[in-house]
C-alpha cells in the first residue's frame, strides 16, 4: 500500500463513474493521473464499472504506484459463487485488487429496490473477504422537507448494528442536491454529519474508527 498515514486516519475522495468509461480513454486518464501530486494525508479512491477494475487496478500499480484505490460500485448479495447469472461476488471483486466497495447507493435503492436487508448481507460479503465497504445513506426532497432527514439516516445506518468489524465508512450523499440543483449548505452538512457520528457510535461502540465522506 502506497499511504504512509493509515487509512482510517486520512481525509478520503472518492470519485464515482457510473455506467461511465471506455478502456481507451481509461488509459489517457490514467496517464494523465501521473501529474497529480503526492498527497499523504488524502485517500483518493476510483469507483469504476466492474468491467473496468482489473484495468483500473494494473494501471494504479504500473502507472502510480498505488497511489489511487479501486473501488467498485456494487457487489452481490450472495456470499459464495454460484449459479447467479450477472451477479459478481465479493471474492471476485478480492480476486482483482479492489480496495473498497460501495454499498446502498441511492441509485441502486431508485432503479433495483435495494433495501436494508440486501445492503447488509452485501456488507457482510464484503468484510468477509477483507475488502472496506463504503455504505452510502441520504434523505429524498420530501423527506427533508418534512423534517424526517434524521429518522431516514437513522434507519438506513440500522445495518451497521452488529458488524464484525471497528472500521466505519459512509458515505453522505442527500439525494435531494444530486443533479437537482440544489446546494446544502455547511450547517446542514456539517449538522447530518454530527448525526451519523453519533448514530455509529451508538450502534457500533466507542472504539470504531469512522470516515465519513459528503457527496452532492
Amino acid at each position: 500500500m502506497y499511504h504512509q498515514i493509515g487509512m482510517w486516519d486520512q481525509k478520503w475522495v472518492i470519485g464515482n463513474w457510473k455506467m461511465n468509461g471506455r478502456l481507451q480513454n481509461n488509459n489517457a486518464l490514467m496517464h494523465r493521473f501521473r501529474i497529480m501530486p503526492t498527497a499523504e494525508r488524502v485517500l483518493i479512491g476510483l469507483a469504476a464499472p466492474t468491467v473496468y477494475l482489473l484495468q483500473l487496478h494494473n494501471a494504479m500499480q504500473i502507472v502510480l504506484n498505488n497511489r489511487i484505490l479501486t473501488c467498485a460500485q456494487d457487489v452481490s448479495r450472495f456470499p459464495n459463487n454460484g449459479a447467479y447469472t450477472g451477479e459478481v461476488s465479493a471474492e471476485m471483486l478480492a480476486d482483482i485488487g479492489t480496495d473498497i466497495v460501495l454499498i446502498g447507493h441511492s441509485e441502486r435503492s431508485l432503479y433495483f429496490g435495494e433495501k436494508n436487508e440486501i445492503q447488509r448481507r452485501k456488507m457482510e460479503n464484503v468484510l468477509n473477504v477483507g475488502l472496506i465497504p463504503l455504505l452510502c445513506v441520504g434523505e429524498s426532497l420530501e423527506e427533508r422537507e418534512a423534517s424526517k432527514e434524521h429518522e431516514v439516516i437513522a434507519h438506513q445506518l440500522s445495518v451497521l448494528h452488529g458488524l464484525n468489524t471497528k472500521n466505519i465508512a459512509v458515505a453522505y450523499e442527500p439525494v435531494w442536491a444530486i443533479g437537482t440543483g440544489k446546494v446544502a449548505t455547511v450547517e446542514q452538512i456539517a449538522d447530518m454529519h454530527a448525526f451519523i457520528y453519533k448514530e455509529i457510535l451508538s450502534l457500533c461502540g466507542s472504539d470504531v474508527k469512522i470516515r465519513v465522506l459528503y457527496g452532492g
